[in-house]
C-alpha cells in the first residue's frame, strides 16, 4: 500500500505536509479501527444507462477507498461512498445532488459520465456552492463557458483529447476530411476542437461532410452512405458505445474505411473496443487505455491490486474512478477539513501522483492535467488492441491561457 502513501505525500503546496494525516495503520486485510465519523462522498453516475463504463468506474472508486481507509483514512477519518443512479437524466441528477447534500450530509459530489448531466451538476454546484469533482464528463463548457468556483474536472476534456489526435492526424497527407459525432454537447465540442487544432497545423485541409446522429439513435447504414458520398480522404469519428459498434460494422460492410485514415475519439477504450471482438477496426488512430502494456511501477501496482480484488482487468472507467478518489483524499488532506471553501481553495493548484502519472488541477480553469493514451488499433487473437501508443500529458494540450480566460465567466 506504499504507493497510496507516496501519492498523497507527493502533494505540493505550502503547509501541506504539516497537515498530512495519511498514516499507514495496516493493510487491506487488517483495516484500522476509526473513532471519528466517516467523510461521506456523494457519488452520482449513470449506472443503469451505460453500465459498461460506469460499473468499472465504481470498481476503481471502491478499490481506492478500500486502500485509503486501510492506510488510516483521511484526517484520521474513513471515506464512505454514498452512491446514487441518475438514470441518465440531468433533472434526476440534480434532485439526487440536493438529497445527498441535505439528507446524507456528504462533503462533496463526485462522479458522472454524460456531458449533459455534468453540465447540470456544474450549474447546481455554482448555485448552491457545493464542491463538485466531475470525474468523466468531457464537454469543454464544464470548466470553460459554464465554469464556476465550485466545479473541477479530472478527466482530460474533449478539447484536450481532440488536440492530441489532431496533432497526430496532421502528420498524414489527407486533405479532405469528414466527421461523424453524436448531436449533443460532447460531440459538438469534439468536432469543433479537432477542426480548430488540425486547421491551425494544416491550413490546407478541408471538411467536406458532417454527420450528426442522435445519441444512441444512429442509422449507421445511412450515415456511412452519406460519408462515402463525400469522398473524404480521412474520417474523424466521435461515436461511442452501441453507436460505435453499429458504425464500425456498417462501415466495414460498405468499405468506408478502406484506404482512408480513420481517427476515433475514445475508440481505443476497452469499454468500447472489447465488445467488438473480431470486428474491431484496424489501423485507426485513437485515444484509449492499453492497460496490458503500461509498464510503469505505479500502474503495475494499480493493475495488480485491481486484478487481485476483482479477478478482472481494468477499463478506462476503472482508472478514472481510482484517480477520482485519490483526488478527494489529496484535496481534503491539503484543506485540513471538509469545509467547502477550504476544499475548493485546496483543489486549486493541487498536485499529486497517480497510476497514470502526475496530475495537477489548474487554478486557472479547474481542469486537471491528467493525460490520455494515443495509439493505433489492431486485431490480436481475435480482439482489438492498441499498439504503438504514447501517453500524452494533458498539460501540453490546452488553448492559450488568454483564450481560456476569455471563455470562462468572471467570478
Amino acid at each position: 500500500m506504499n504507493r497510496l502513501k507516496h501519492a498523497i505525500t507527493g502533494i505540493t503546496g505550502s503547509g501541506i505536509l504539516a497537515g498530512l494525516a495519511f498514516v499507514l495503520a495496516g493493510s487491506l486485510h487488517a483495516a484500522p479501527a476509526f473513532a471519528a465519523d466517516p467523510i461521506r462522498i456523494g457519488d452520482i453516475n449513470s449506472y443503469k444507462r451505460l453500465p459498461a463504463h460506469t460499473i468499472p468506474y465504481k470498481m476503481g472508486v471502491e478499490l481506492a477507498i478500500e486502500e485509503i481507509n486501510a492506510e488510516g483514512g483521511v484526517l484520521g477519518r474513513p471515506l464512505e461512498l454514498v452512491s446514487r443512479d441518475d438514470a441518465g437524466k440531468p433533472g434526476e441528477a440534480v434532485k439526487i445532488a440536493e438529497e445527498l447534500i441535505s439528507k446524507d450530509r456528504v462533503a462533496l459530489i463526485s462522479g458522472t459520465l454524460f456531458s449533459h448531466i455534468g453540465l447540470a451538476l456544474t450549474s447546481f454546484a455554482g448555485e448552491k456552492k457545493v464542491l463538485y469533482v466531475a470525474a468523466e464528463p468531457l464537454a469543454d463548457a464544464l470548466v470553460w463557458a459554464n465554469g464556476n468556483r465550485y466545479t473541477f474536472r479530472l478527466r482530460p476534456s474533449t478539447y484536450m483529447q481532440a488536440s492530441m489526435l489532431a496533432r497526430e492526424a496532421a502528420k498524414n497527407p489527407a486533405k479532405r476530411w469528414a466527421t461523424i459525432a453524436p448531436n449533443y454537447a460532447y460531440g459538438k465540442d469534439a468536432v469543433a476542437a479537432f477542426k480548430k487544432v488540425l486547421t491551425a497545423i494544416r491550413p490546407d485541409v478541408e471538411f467536406v461532410a458532417e454527420q450528426w446522429p442522435g445519441l444512441f439513435k444512429i442509422d449507421a447504414g445511412a450515415e456511412v452512405q452519406a460519408l462515402a458520398a463525400a469522398e473524404p480522404e480521412a474520417i474523424y469519428n466521435v461515436t461511442f458505445g452501441g453507436d460505435l459498434a453499429k458504425f464500425v460494422r456498417e462501415g466495414k460492410l460498405r468499405g468506408l474505411f478502406e484506404d482512408r485514415l480513420v481517427v476515433g475519439l475514445l475508440t481505443g477504450e476497452p469499454e468500447y473496443l472489447d465488445p467488438l471482438k473480431g470486428e474491431a477496426p484496424e489501423g485507426w488512430l485513437v485515444t484509449g487505455y492499453p492497460w496490458y502494456d503500461i509498464d510503469t511501477p505505479e500502474h503495475a501496482a494499480f493493475l495488480a491490486a485491481y486484478q487481485g480484488k476483482y479477478d478482472d482487468y481494468p477499463r478506462i472507467g476503472s482508472i478514472v474512478g481510482y484517480n477520482t478518489m485519490l483526488t478527494v483524499a489529496a484535496l481534503i488532506t491539503r484543506a485540513g477539513s471538509t469545509d467547502t471553501e477550504a476544499m475548493v481553495d485546496a483543489l486549486e493548484g493541487l498536485s499529486f501522483d497517480a497510476p497514470t502519472g502526475p496530475i495537477t488541477f489548474r487554478a486557472l480553469d479547474h481542469q486537471s492535467t491528467m493525460g490520455a493514451y494515443v495509439g493505433w488499433t489492431t486485431l490480436e487473437d481475435g480482439r482489438g488492441k492498441m499498439v504503438d501508443w504514447t501517453y500524452m500529458d494533458g498539460a501540453d494540450h490546452f488553448p492559450p491561457d488568454d483564450e481560456v480566460r476569455a471563455m470562462r465567466p468572471s467570478s
